[in-house]
């Protein structure tokens, strides 16, 4: 069955267009886009501005049990003094937890304006050791409630460091072997997962052929694959130590990077490496929020996009879920690395320029269309799926805004408190800034933070 969702304005890839119907099919993809006749216009409409859904391409959703906890000085903070406290909140999650922490956090990412998610999920055993898949399994229930769409993507995690044995805190994470791993992926086959070595420092760069061979082998040849990559500069000064290269370049060397790889945070990348990554059709996941909040350093955006590179965002350790603050905060830091404005602006603004683009490289980072044969997908326009997030007008951060000035309004001065409704894949599961069983879940996860920390 087919709907018809009526908006006073759309942001698709011709630019706004006005008084249009979006047609959904069955499936929750959009079927056409039609421009309303005059006698339709004096209706009501279904909401007022619609965007694509902004694809989060990138979450920890544990983490999210721990914003606030670790901000009490103790020497030299940093990302390594952090880890620790994000270790001992590992140790101590069960599925039951894990569970009430996602549903929560995923409800957060509906609300603020992000309709799918890619979960790089390390969190695999239980709280013993033992191995199973009932941590991954609690996420995707967890996301199957909200009602947000989940790309799973398992982690390998093998060492604790370049050639270090894996800590006491990271006994969850670990897997002994590839073939080990391997034995988690067939028993989520079913979610049709993609997959993530979590990086150089827990996956020998040796390992990584086989352990993407044997995962496409085993969930098919286009699953996404991410990574994270030279997010900081210890990282970037250990690899070099152990390998005489920069990590970005290790990874070139061993593996056939292509569109369907995904380079999470790349912060300390330089322009060769840029070069390289954007030749081989790979594209960056950023996080603005959460590489502010672990002190990583600014990503070389402005640089990046020039070369044509895609961008996606994600909210990685979600301390604050709101996909327009990430997008603000791409921005801003730009202008600070730069000392000018607009860095990222293209003829529309600044708004729906940085809305598009995380939008598009997103549900590419998802593994829809990686290649870029569809110069728009996650876009509002016909095949594409039916994920929108509507504005409201009344929003204080859009008082006296049309829709040419809109998303540079809400970019600037506006947050997650402007969207009103969103939908996934045709679905309506935020209204009028609210969802159903939100509250439910807000002291659930309440409950479960203060039985961690108590």
């Amino acid at each position: 069955m087919t709907q018809r969702l009526t908006f006073r304005h759309i942001l698709t890839p011709q630019g706004m267009l006005n008084d249009c119907a979006v047609v959904v099919s069955s499936s929750g993809r959009i079927q056409a886009i039609d421009q309303l006749d005059a006698s339709r216009k004096t209706l009501d409409y279904d909401g007022w501005l619609a965007l694509p859904g902004i694809p989060n391409a990138h979450s920890h959703a544990f983490q999210r049990a721990m914003s606030g906890f670790g901000e009490k000085p103790a020497g030299e903070d940093s990302f390594w003094s952090w880890r620790d406290h994000m270790y001992r909140l590992a140790a101590a999650v069960t599925p039951e937890q894990m569970r009430i922490i996602a549903e929560w956090v995923f409800s957060e990412m509906l609300l603020g304006g992000f309709t799918r998610v890619a979960e790089f999920h390390y969190l695999h055993h239980d709280p013993t050791g033992a191995r199973g898949p009932e941590m991954a399994r609690a996420v995707a229930e967890a996301a199957a409630t909200v009602g947000i769409d989940l790309k799973l993507l398992p982690v390998y995690y093998q060492t604790g460091g370049f050639d270090q044995a894996p800590g006491e805190g990271q006994k969850r994470f670990v897997h002994r072997n590839v073939e080990e791993f391997m034995g988690l992926l067939e028993q989520l086959a079913d979610l049709a997962p993609g997959v993530a070595p979590h990086s150089l420092r827990a996956v020998p760069p040796e390992l990584l052929k086989d352990l993407v061979s044997a995962s496409r082998q085993a969930l098919g040849p286009d699953i996404p694959i991410h990574i994270h990559v030279a997010e900081q500069r210890k990282e970037v000064m250990d690899c070099q130590a152990r390998h005489g290269r920069a990590p970005l370049t290790v990874l070139a060397d061993h593996v056939e990077l292509d569109a369907h790889w995904n380079l999470v945070h790349a912060t300390h990348a330089g322009p060769d490496e840029l070069r390289r990554i954007h030749e081989r059709g790979a594209r960056v996941v950023i996080c603005p929020l959460t590489e502010a909040y672990l002190g990583d350093g600014f990503f070389p955006a402005v640089e990046y996009l020039r070369l044509g590179g895609g961008l996606a965002i994600g909210s990685d350790s979600n301390c604050r879920v709101d996909a327009v603050e990430e997008l603000r905060l791409l921005e801003y830091g730009q202008r600070l690395r730069r000392e000018r404005r607009l860095l990222l602006a293209d003829d529309s603004g600044i708004g729906a320029a940085l809305w598009q683009m995380a939008a598009t490289a997103g549900a590419r980072a998802l593994g829809e269309d990686p290649a870029g044969e569809d110069e728009f997908a996650g876009a509002i326009q016909p095949g594409a799926r039916a994920d929108l997030v509507v504005l409201d007008p009344d929003s204080p951060a859009l008082a006296g805004h049309g829709s040419e000035t809109a998303l540079d309004a809400l970019l600037i001065g506006g947050n997650r408190d402007a969207i009103a409704d969103v939908y996934v894949a045709g679905r309506r599961h935020v209204q009028a800034g609210s969802m159903e069983g939100v509250e439910e879940r807000r002291r659930a996860f309440a409950q479960v933070v203060r039985s961690i920390y108590q």
